[in-house]
């Protein structure tokens, strides 16, 4: 790895990411999975631009807001979410005139994470996440999350103590819970509300059905304050809501207070 002052000169707010990741230990173990993140999530985009599909542009242009936000690269993340606002409202004519300076822009962070990275011959440790193993054996956190990093960084908290699993999406995290349901060993879990595929609310809603909500206590982790939102969420019978980002700490908290309700059933 370069110094962090490398960083810093190319206007990378490393301050700001150190108040989430603690230490540049962590931020450096954990680069590298931005890095295939918005590789792929650029790809994603323009797929979603030429279909038309702003509903799913607009989550994932959020999950890279939110990604590059993390690691600091500020630019990067305002102008993700002018696409956010713009792929929310519909506006199919700002996100094709502008996408190209999204990629510009991605493509910089890019060269600069590898350029950080590549500083000496160690290679950057990227911990693998088993995704969607759907049965657990033990007491376990489920994180539903479309962000890796998220997901990861929820893993890197508790799996010293708990086995965490994970999924990208509603759609695994039902497959899970149902997979788990006749068991006790899903004591929490970490959801996000937009999503790909399936979101958040729809997770709450099949628990709710299927009378899970007290089983497996549910906290949400959005990066969307609104009133509606939270008004929304809050219908459920869920714990709390802890909004992004957030740092160890926030999820260390929000974790106690989850499985407390649960240890009071």
């Amino acid at each position: 790895m370069k110094s962090i002052e490398f960083l810093e000169k190319n206007e990378v707010d490393i301050k700001k990411s150190l108040e989430l990741f603690g230490n540049i230990e962590t931020y450096n173990d954990t680069i590298g999975e931005f890095l295939v993140g918005i590789h792929s999530k650029i790809k994603d985009l323009i797929t979603f631009m030429q279909n038309k599909d702003m509903p799913n542009y607009a989550i994932y242009v959020h999950s890279m807001k939110s990604d590059a936000k993390y690691f600091g690269f500020t630019k990067l993340a305002n102008m993700a979410y002018e696409h956010e606002l713009k792929s929310k409202a519909g506006d199919l004519y700002y996100v094709t005139e502008h996408i190209n300076d999204l990629i510009n822009e991605t493509n910089s962070a890019i060269v600069l994470i590898q350029q950080y990275m590549n500083g000496n011959e160690e290679e950057p440790i990227i911990p693998v996440i088993l995704e969607n193993e759907n049965e657990y054996n033990s007491e376990t956190i489920l994180v539903v999350d479309d962000s890796n990093i998220v997901r990861n960084f929820v893993k890197r908290i508790f799996s010293e103590k708990y086995n965490v699993g994970a999924a990208k999406n509603g759609e695994e995290a039902i497959s899970i819970i149902d997979a788990n349901k006749d068991n006790d060993n899903i004591i929490a879990i970490l959801l996000d509300l937009n999503m790909p595929v399936k979101d958040g609310f729809a997770v709450l809603e099949y628990m709710r059905e299927n009378q899970l909500l007290q089983k497996m206590p549910v906290s949400i982790i959005s990066g969307d304050s609104s009133k509606e939102t939270i008004d929304r969420a809050f219908t459920y019978d869920i714990v709390d809501m802890l909004g992004k980002p957030f740092n160890d700490q926030n999820v260390k908290m929000i974790i106690e207070k989850t499985l407390m309700v649960r240890d009071k059933d």
